[in-house]
């Protein structure tokens, strides 16, 4: 495989990770900010697991050839065990609920930020979505490979802006510690769920990649990728002077108020990072459970119309809320990747 394949798979991957609750701050927030310092530990907890599960699922796809996600459970759950068309579906449905999540976070940015209906913006992601799915997996490729590039040069920039008046070394004076759970079960449930999402997004590159190099090559710089752009996002949460709890996104509350000529350039990021993680979780559904064209395209449709409707829910109530719960079920998923033996 070219180097430029290689990329694109990374492209694909970062794509599918930073998406409206990792570029929002709303995720950072929830699960690492609000240990404080413990938090960025458990950022590095979280980047090693999900390193493992990029580079183990790529093994298991690249050894059995496996097409969909049912294939990948039959590989990873023993014979005879029958609650895998359960689990299958439950993945499903959280897939489904986290592309809903995106189209909300859309529609909330455009309240938050711009002042418009949060309905109209739902409806601007809905429509684009459902474009790109008519081009299938080549054009969530093309998408990804287009945005993500720019969206980590912008992200770098403002990260080593905000880097400016920051003492790293008394970065623990600058974090007030809210939350007295356990920053590595956190870190662990973060990880996990994220690894729902992305496993089926892995499965749709099936043909990108060829041998253990090349998935180590994706591993590496993908998880490099991840943590430098997580820690980003962390450091910009030091800077909120308001009560956080309150902000449907806090890290865009912080370059508005501190970074006023980079405000529209991070909408940019925030809402491009919501679209590609969409298309890739919206494809993988969709590939996931429809058998042919036709019915491709009329699920892809009712898929698009009810993630306007669900998105009035609220971007901020469905991530707290749903999240933390699938993170538990993704914990079941990693250990059985951890056990299970694939031989080079």
């Amino acid at each position: 495989m070219k180097n430029k394949n290689i990329l694109k798979v990374v492209f694909v991957i970062i794509g599918t990770m930073i998406g409206a609750g990792f570029a929002s701050g709303q995720e950072m927030y929830l699960f690492f900010f609000s240990y404080g310092i413990e938090g960025l530990v458990g950022l590095l907890i979280t980047n090693v697991i999900i390193g493992f599960v990029i580079y183990k699922t790529f093994k298991i796809v690249n050894k059995h050839k496996i097409d969909t996600y049912k294939e990948f459970l039959d590989i990873l759950i023993p014979k005879g065990i029958k609650i895998k068309p359960i689990i299958n579906t439950v993945i499903n449905i959280f897939i489904l609920i986290t592309f809903f999540i995106m189209i909300a976070g859309f529609g909330a940015y455009f309240e938050q930020e711009l002042g418009i209906n949060s309905l109209i913006g739902s409806c601007i992601l809905a429509i684009l979505t459902f474009g790109v799915f008519m081009t299938s997996v080549k054009g969530v490729v093309k998408a990804n490979e287009l945005l993500v590039p720019i969206l980590i040069g912008f992200l770098i920039i403002i990260g080593i802006i905000n880097l400016k008046d920051i003492h790293l070394f008394e970065l623990g004076n600058y974090i007030i510690k809210t939350n007295k759970s356990n920053f590595i079960l956190s870190a662990i449930l973060y990880s996990s769920y994220n690894s729902i999402l992305l496993i089926p997004v892995l499965l749709t590159l099936k043909n990108y990649i060829e041998n253990k190099k090349q998935i180590i090559k994706i591993t590496t710089t993908s998880t490099l990728i991840i943590m430098i752009l997580s820690v980003i996002v962390f450091l910009l949460l030091v800077r909120v002077d308001v009560d956080i709890t309150n902000l449907e996104m806090p890290a865009v509350y912080v370059v508005s108020n501190m970074f006023k000529a980079a405000r529209y350039v991070y909408g940019f990021i925030l809402l491009g990072s919501i679209f590609t993680t969409a298309i890739s979780l919206g494809t993988s559904f969709l590939q996931n459970v429809t058998q042919n064209k036709k019915s491709y395209t009329h699920i892809a449709a009712i898929m698009c119309i009810t993630s306007v409707i669900i998105s009035k829910i609220g971007f901020s109530n469905l991530v707290s809320s749903l999240y933390p719960i699938f993170g538990y079920l993704g914990l079941i998923q990693i250990l059985k990747l951890s056990s299970k033996k694939v031989i080079s």
